[in-house]
């Protein structure tokens, strides 16, 4: 049998690329457990396989090199968050109040719920290299975009231009950043519901302030 036939083979009912993604799945699982506890400084790739129980040739065949890794991990727990904070804003209109909360708790509860993912997320990729910082501040800038399409544009003839209204929310998503790291770090010791409510109540009071101000 040739390599190429070979390769086509299927084992357990799954073919070679299903085998190949089940290994990829492995190694994020892995790189989170890791990077979201030693740290991505301390964390090797060797270490990352031990932990998946693979081979570093099985690695390399989905990451160039351990930034990949880490890009990788943080790119599909943004892509879950995203889509999760989006949902259930979608489920409480219209009422943009009970959207605001409904967002703010989905992604506060899943970053405080799992230490791991709070520190990759939160303070892990910070500085981790200039293309994971680009994709950092890609991903703020996503998230005030999501904001701003659940408060805009407002319906008062007076409200404010879309830039008024993307630098707020840009502020309001960088201040929720920052104040997670502080709790993350243990600086804070509030609860988690006490999170979520000073969050939604910064951001309500800043949605009613600027739905109020002329152009």
């Amino acid at each position: 049998m040739t390599g190429t036939q070979t390769a086509g083979r299927r084992y357990g009912g799954r073919d070679a690329a299903q085998r190949q993604q089940e290994r990829r799945t492995r190694l994020v699982q892995a790189g989170l457990d890791l990077f979201g506890t030693a740290g991505y400084a301390s964390v090797s790739v060797k270490q990352v396989c031990s932990h998946a129980g693979l081979t570093e040739r099985y690695f390399y065949e989905s990451f160039r090199d351990r930034e990949d890794l880490l890009t990788g991990v943080y790119n599909e727990l943004i892509a879950t968050i995203t889509a999760e904070t989006a949902e259930a804003a979608a489920a409480a209109a219209p009422d943009i109040d009970a959207q605001l909360r409904a967002g703010l708790e989905v992604f506060i509860r899943t970053l405080a719920g799992d230490a791991r993912k709070a520190r990759l997320v939160l303070i892990e990729v910070v500085g981790a290299s200039p293309r994971l910082e680009v994709r950092r501040r890609e991903v703020l800038h996503e998230f005030a975009a999501l904001i701003a399409a659940v408060v805009g544009p407002p319906p008062d003839p007076e409200a404010p231009s879309n830039r008024q209204l993307a630098m707020t929310v840009m502020s309001l998503v960088g201040g929720v950043n920052e104040l997670l790291v502080d709790w993350t770090l243990g600086h804070q010791d509030a609860t988690v519901d006490e999170l979520i409510d000073l969050c939604h109540t910064l951001f309500v009071a800043a949605y009613r302030t600027i739905s109020n101000q002329p152009r």
